[in-house]
Parts: C-alpha cells; structure tokens; sequence
C-alpha cells in the first residue's frame, strides 16, 4: 500500500544539527551521475582475471586491487553503509505505516486525519533572533540576509521534531520492537581513555588538535561524560590533517605527555589555545602543567610517536574518516560536532540493547 505520509529520512538525521541550515546557505549538491547504457555494459572484473598486458606479462585484477587496496575497501564500505541507511529508512516508512493503519482503526478515523494532528509550534522573530545570535560565527552574513532561510529550517526542525514525538508516542502505545542492528564499524579502542573499559558504550574519537571544530566538540563530550558517568568510556585516537601544520607536532605532544599521565590535562591546554601549538608553545604548556621537561622536550623532538599517530590515521581512514571530529559510538559512525541530543540517541539506544 502507498505510503500517506511523507517520505523523509527520519528526523534526527534530518535536522539534528545547526550544520544543516549553513551548509544550505551556500553548499550546492554534485551533479548527478550518469547513468549506465544498457548496450554499453561489460563483464565485471573476477579474481586473477587478465586486464592487460605489457611486454606479454599480464596485469590481473588482482594486481589492481591490491595497488588500491584501501580505496576499494572505501568503496566496498560506503556501499555497504549507504544500503544499510537505505534500509532503515525503508523500515522506519513501513512501521509508520502500519502504526497508522493501528491508530486509525483504534480511533475509527483516516490516516490523513491523524496527521493534521502533527503540529508544531510556530516560529517567531524571537526564535530567529536567538538562532542567528548563538550561531553567527558560523554565519558569515547579516542576519537581515538569512533570517527568511532560518526561520524556513526551524520551522521544518520543529515540523520534524514534532513527527518525531508523535510516532514515539505511537510506537510506545502499539509496542513496536525493533530487531534491525544498527550499521557498526569495528575500529580499535587503542588511545588514551576516560572511562572503565567495562562500560557498556565506548566513543573512540578521532580528532585533531588545530582543528577548530574538534574543539567545539569537547564541551558535549564533557556534557555526555557528565550524564552517564561510568557507562561511558572515551578513547581518543589521533587524526592530525594536512592543512594544520602544528597539528602532528601536538598530537604528538599530547602522547608524550601521556607518558607521565597528563595526557587529558595536555589536551585540555591545547585546545583551549589553538592558535599556540607551535613547538616552542607546547614545551612551554608541559612545563606549566608540570611534566618533566627534559623527558618531555625530548620525547617531542625525537618523533617518537610519529609511528603511532600514522597508524591511528591509517585505520581511521580504512574506517572511513576523512576529516575532523570522527566518532565511533559502539562502532557506529557519528560524523562531525554534532549537537548533544544526537550523541545522546546513539548512546540511549546502544544502553537499551544492551539492557544497561
């Protein structure tokens, strides 16, 4: 039966973040890709499969796969996560479907008369005003310029919010069960950590320390930490990127000051200033926080974590990290400074499965 309801990925993916209303603002979708002739098809390539030849002497597809290994590991990824998101929100579609069909046979009315009830509050001047004031820093125009395109993303927020509620309450009464696993990417919880390693729900973070958005997420770690205490342990692993150059040097600070157990305390001090991270400014942070500085100062310029930190970014990338803040909570993919409540909906439903 066709579907009465709009068809929109669930709103929690859809609206979760201030990120949303200013990519809007001036990021343009990719073309679309063309599609395959049906004329013009060839055989896929199979293991050990001669591609061509040079001199006489073959070059195999698995030759190819194996120069490009991790790209086609990538690719192998990215389909498997975009059939999985694809899945859960053809499911999501048909259990409101049939939370519908229930309600209105409860209620004896139609569908189309259960949602008119899926209403949210109207958005003011006030509103618009508060949003543009607590994000104009990732705003860069006047507000007299963006005001109509942040009162159209609240009110779809709050439309989207509203659907939310109103299926949850549904759902609640109709006891729906949900038996689908959430799409998982198992990567190390190698790193610096807070939190017992008994704790039902693990965040590894990936991050970089002149990344100005890396730091914007720690306040909500800390908020998360704060809520959940001990059923929450974060590990951070290292993700420096080419376009910070003081980024590898203070990754590496923030290890070698882990070797005298200050790592956090080291991490605290770096982001708190990122526009001192330069060799001098990290020596000058250690000694402050009391680290020996001759170990320190010489751990630092050895490069003796330099191996390490390659190697958080080679299976960081391998698990699909590509820029800074990366999260993986329980293995599930969480990309960028994402708002607390959709951390806090990852963390929720890992806890209800596993019945902490």
């Amino acid at each position: 039966m066709k579907s009465t309801h709009l068809n929109q990925t669930g709103p929690r993916r859809a609206f979760s973040g201030v990120l949303v209303l200013i990519l809007a603002l001036g990021f343009c979708l990719p073309a679309c890709a063309q599609k395959d002739k049906a004329g013009d098809k060839k055989p896929a390539a199979g293991a050990g499969q001669v591609l061509a030849t040079v001199d006489g002497k073959p070059i195999t597809d698995t030759d190819v796969k194996a120069q490009a290994a991790d790209q086609f590991a990538q690719l192998q990824r990215e389909f498997e996560s975009n059939q999985h998101q694809l899945l859960e929100n053809q499911l999501e579609q048909a259990i409101q479907d049939r939370l519908l069909d229930a309600e209105a046979a409860t209620r004896k009315v139609s569908k189309e008369q259960l949602l008119t009830e899926i209403k949210a509050a109207d958005v003011t001047d006030a509103d618009v005003d508060k949003f543009y004031e607590e994000n104009k820093a990732q705003i860069p125009r006047p507000k007299d310029q963006v005001a109509g395109q942040i009162k159209q993303f609240l009110q779809q927020r709050g439309q989207a919010e509203a659907k939310q509620k109103y299926f949850a309450d549904l759902e609640a009464k109709h006891k729906v069960e949900k038996k689908i696993e959430p799409m998982r990417i198992q990567v190390a919880a190698d790193g610096p950590t807070k939190g017992p390693a008994t704790a039902p729900v693990t965040i590894v973070e990936f991050s970089d320390f002149q990344c100005p958005f890396c730091s914007r997420l720690i306040p909500t770690l800390e908020q998360v930490k704060a809520k959940y205490g001990d059923k929450i342990r974060i590990v951070f692993r290292q993700f420096p990127l080419p376009m910070h150059p003081n980024a590898q040097k203070a990754a590496e600070a923030s290890l070698c000051a882990n070797e005298q157990g200050k790592f956090w305390e080291m991490h605290d001090v770096m982001f708190k200033n990122q526009q001192e991270l330069a060799v001098d400014n990290l020596k000058t942070k250690a000694a402050a926080l009391g680290l020996k500085a001759d170990s320190f100062n010489q751990c630092l310029d050895s490069g003796k974590y330099a191996a390490k930190i390659q190697a958080d970014q080679k299976e960081g990338s391998a698990a699909g990290v590509n820029g800074t803040p990366a999260m993986f909570i329980n293995g599930r993919f969480v990309n960028g400074a994402v708002p607390l409540d959709q951390i806090t909906t990852v963390i929720d439903d890992e806890l209800r499965r596993k019945g902490a």
